[in-house]
């Protein structure tokens, strides 16, 4: 007689670990929730109580917030841009056999695992740098003036910065892709006379598009709140040129300290975030139901 299978209930097994990541989303939450309803500014201790919606008819009245909305869509799909395009080259490139391919693939992976701290330090002093920068100097070697990156290009400098740290992650996970490519589709291609760019858009790239629906998920959730970047190299400026959302957020709560203001602002970004993960998740299930 067969033994009957018994049901293991797994629920209390993970209610613990559920109910701590409950109370850390959802405490910070509904604190900025309650504080985006609040007359709360540290200059102004006195002044305090229930400001019921002041705090989002001046936000969004305030035409600093709509620039630094717009710079956020501009940085996000500037990066998500160069990203998946970059990433689908590299994964190509390194899906075939040539000298020094292991080395290769480390060196473009390699900028993914520098803090962005560092990584904008690096840009910053190094590379940019108007008189000392390794750009400035060939910029004179060639005769060419020589272009200030941070005041001239801003905006286009933090894409570039931000751009470099994420093409490794978007070129590890389409390299992977590459990897469960169908090898024997690809010879029946070639013998049907099919060449380059024909098999790469009827072959390749349809066999790419999960994982890069994947990479355009993941790297939205992280390039909505890039800030630290910004922080390091231009503060936001020159004006608000490369004022995003996170870092009005910030001048909003640490430089002005207006807590309400910051709090309302910030429930202005969940909002955005998840119009944006809507649309991402609707284009997602798209490319599912395709396949």
């Amino acid at each position: 007689m067969a033994a009957r299978s018994r049901e293991v209930r797994t629920g209390p097994l993970i209610a613990p670990a559920v109910s701590v990541l409950l109370f850390w989303m959802i405490v910070p939450l509904v604190l900025t929730l309650w504080f985006s309803f609040q007359r709360y500014n540290l200059q102004n201790p006195l002044i305090t109580g229930f400001a019921g919606i002041t705090n989002y008819k001046v936000l969004l009245s305030n035409a600093r917030l709509w620039i630094s909305i717009l710079n956020t869509l501009v940085l996000v799909g500037s990066v998500l841009t160069i990203t998946v395009v970059a990433g689908i080259i590299f994964a190509v490139v390194f899906d075939q056999e040539f000298p020094g391919r292991n080395i290769a693939r480390l060196l473009v992976t390699a900028p993914f695992f520098i803090m962005p701290t560092v990584s904008a330090l690096i840009w910053k002093n190094l590379l940019m740098h108007p008189v000392n920068g390794f750009f400035a100097y060939v910029s004179r070697w060639l005769g060419l003036p020589v272009v200030d990156w941070f005041v001239q290009a801003p905006m286009f400098s933090v894409i570039m910065i931000v751009s470099w740290q994420w093409i490794p992650f978007a070129t590890l996970i389409l390299v992977t892709a590459m990897q469960s490519l169908d090898r024997e589709q690809l010879e029946a291609a070639r013998m049907d006379g099919a060449k380059g760019f024909s098999m790469f858009w009827n072959i390749t790239l349809p066999h790419l598009l999960r994982p890069i629906s994947v990479v355009v998920m993941i790297e939205c959730i992280f390039l909505l709140s890039v800030f630290a970047e910004i922080l390091v190299t231009t503060s936001g400026g020159p004006g608000l040129a490369t004022t995003n959302l996170s870092y009005f957020i910030y001048m909003r709560a640490l430089l002005q300290w207006d807590v309400g203001g910051a709090s309302a602002a910030g429930v202005i970004a969940i909002v955005l975030a998840n119009i944006v993960a809507a649309f991402l998740i609707r284009t997602f299930a798209k490319n599912l139901e395709r396949e």
